[in-house]
């Protein structure tokens, strides 16, 4: 487990730092509503070579980047909507997939399927400042 906090000016240095430690599977984003998961997402996905504009997936539930970036959002849909839909195997798919609103019960299907999975619990300090605890699986 390791912990971060930064401002949105900081953030480079842990992103390259998650990069780094974690290259392909699933990562979870937690927190509350405007804590920072999409600002995150967009922050790595520009570290790893996405030029296209990175924008929440809330209400399509799945947006591709490149080749191996990929963003999804369960706020509106929740984890059974997004089973019933054949995502799961998605998530099989080679790159890294970020997850918005997952939670402990899809933590528990992908280590049982065998996935790679980071969980990122994101808490608000601060109007510019975030806490980020990071858990691989």
């Amino acid at each position: 487990m390791k912990k971060y906090i930064v401002t949105l000016d900081e953030m480079d240095g842990m992103i390259e730092d998650i990069a780094n430690d974690f290259t392909h599977g699933v990562v979870i984003l937690r927190g509350n509503l405007a804590a920072g998961k999409t600002t995150f997402v967009k922050k790595m996905a520009k570290f790893l070579g996405v030029d296209e504009e990175v924008t929440s997936p809330t209400f399509s539930l799945q947006h591709c980047y490149k080749e191996r970036v990929f963003h999804y959002d369960m706020y509106n849909h929740g984890l059974e909507h997004f089973i019933s839909l054949g995502m799961l195997e998605e998530l099989e798919r080679d790159g890294l997939h970020f997850v918005e609103w997952g939670d402990d019960e899809l933590v528990k299907i992908l280590s049982s399927a065998g996935i790679d999975i980071m969980t990122i619990d994101i808490e608000k300090i601060s109007d510019d400042k975030r806490e980020y605890t990071t858990c691989i699986y």
